[in-house]
């Protein structure tokens, strides 16, 4: 399998605005958010569908979807939506969006550099230093 752009966001070879790094997972704000502060919570074993993943690597991903989502409901005072979509890039990935009034399925949200980091600074959770 070709490594998808999750996997070389997860090599460093992209950069991201990662909100949250443990050995397994990777969490960071999607480039094309439909909400401010719409994070992916990536599994770092690439698999194209998350029921294909290793059960240790499933439990991690759902665990740290749980503290992701705590933190991104600490950071905006909102509910967080969870979507697992499947379709838009081949490496297991879960969607989390904060809700507020304004959210609207499909929209997208522009957002400065600036913004972005601001946005994941306030999301973010530990444990992310690995390096």
């Amino acid at each position: 399998m070709e490594e998808s752009v999750f996997t070389k966001i997860i090599k460093g070879e992209i950069p991201a605005y990662k909100v949250y790094e443990d050995e397994a997972v990777v969490a960071f704000l999607d480039i094309m958010p439909e909400t401010a502060g719409h994070v992916l919570v990536v599994p770092k074993v690439q698999v194209d569908k998350f029921y294909e993943l290793a059960d240790e690597d499933y439990v991690a991903l759902w665990r740290a979807v749980k503290k992701v989502a705590a933190g991104m409901e600490r950071a905006f005072g909102a509910r967080t939506l969870v979507k697992v979509i499947g379709t838009d890039v081949p490496h297991a990935h879960v969607h989390l969006m904060p809700l507020d009034e304004t959210w609207e399925h499909g929209r997208k949200v522009e957002m400065t550099a600036e913004e972005m980091a601001g946005v994941a600074e306030k999301i973010r959770v530990a444990p992310i230093d690995l390096a």
